[in-house]
């Protein structure tokens, strides 16, 4: 996990942004306006794919981004063995304005030399944006634009081995599962995340994005395992119906959800013994105390967070704080399944 204090939050980042914008248009100058576009594109590329700047230096926009669907390929200049290219998954939005902005005839005409500027120039201009927002110029660096989009995936819930693939840190790690995940796959994952975040749904906590591992069907009801991206395993029981009904298979994707009050908490060293069939171990990262219920928020090794909701006249008793590691319980009937 990026160290968060380093880094710039979302209203930071979309400050940032902003203040790009604004300056990129504030020239009477129609070259000028052109020069801090292209500067523009670069901060709006560092800032939603996490690359590096200068993976993004030696991008062709007009051949590297894929407007149809949506990503951008990245890393291809390296030429190292051990790195290989990547696309990374972009929201809409963007894709559209991208779109927009490059058929510019004279944007274009002007990015002759594609992204080929000196870095040290685009430094100093991120360093200009970042002191616009009133924030130190160090926190402007393209490096720090790059890990704070890393922190802002893992904070949306994006499974940890998907940021790191995004980032081009690291392969996808599922030795925990029977199922492997593609390069579909992950980009399927990716682009659930990043489409939720750009309609900024705040209701997906206790929400695993995974693929089907088995389902073993009954007279009445089945029972589905589903193993996530980071290689954790939720299990469900569903109806006979329901499972028709979703049209589900074993391999495909699906996502299950769990309500913060089905959710139990259990400040224990080893796994409890438990009839619940779903129990992760995680970290306790925030504590909000209300006069009838208190939220507790528990963050699990691959990133994502888990919220329950207790009584408050049970705090005492649990005596659980902010830092502790805690067990994460909750059964298979608690569990809802989306294919959408």
């Amino acid at each position: 996990m990026p160290d968060e204090a380093n880094c710039l939050d979302t209203v930071q980042l979309n400050r940032m942004e902003q203040s790009f914008r604004t300056w990129a248009e504030g020239s009477p100058r129609a070259d000028v306006r052109l020069s801090r576009t292209r500067i523009l594109l670069i901060f709006l590329l560092i800032r939603y794919t996490g690359a590096k700047l200068n993976e993004v230096l030696a991008l062709n926009p007009f051949q590297d981004i894929d407007f149809k669907r949506q990503d951008v390929l990245l890393g291809k200049a390296e030429g190292r063995n051990d790195r290989l290219p990547r696309k990374v998954q972009i929201p809409e939005s963007l894709s559209e304005e991208l779109k927009t902005t490059l058929n510019n005839p004279a944007l274009k005409k002007y990015l002759h030399s594609l992204f080929k500027v000196d870095p040290g120039h685009v430094r100093r201009k991120f360093y200009e944006r970042a002191q616009d927002c009133g924030f130190p110029p160090s926190l402007g660096a393209p490096e720090i634009v790059r890990k704070s989009r890393a922190v802002e995936l893992i904070q949306s819930n994006m499974p940890l081995p998907v940021v790191q693939r995004i980032l081009g840190h690291s392969t996808l790690n599922v030795t925990a599962s029977y199922v492997a995940f593609s390069d579909a796959d992950i980009r399927r994952v990716a682009q659930y995340f990043i489409e939720k975040e750009s309609r900024r749904k705040t209701s997906a906590r206790n929400s695993f994005f995974g693929k089907i591992r088995s389902i073993r069907k009954g007279d009445i009801q089945a029972k589905v395992e589903m193993i996530t991206a980071g290689g954790d395993l939720v299990t469900t029981i569903i109806t006979n119906d329901s499972l028709s009904r979703l049209g589900l298979k074993q391999g495909a994707l699906i996502t299950a959800e769990v309500k913060a009050p089905w959710v139990i908490l259990e400040k224990s060293d080893r796994e409890p013994e438990s009839t619940a069939e779903n129990r992760f171990f995680g970290t306790i990262t925030r504590i909000t105390k209300g006069n009838i219920t208190t939220e507790y928020v528990v963050r699990i090794p691959d990133g994502t967070e888990l919220c329950s909701v207790v009584n408050t006249e049970n705090v005492r008793r649990m005596q659980i704080q902010k830092n502790d590691q805690v067990w994460v319980m909750f059964n298979s009937f608690s569990v809802v399944l989306h294919t959408d």
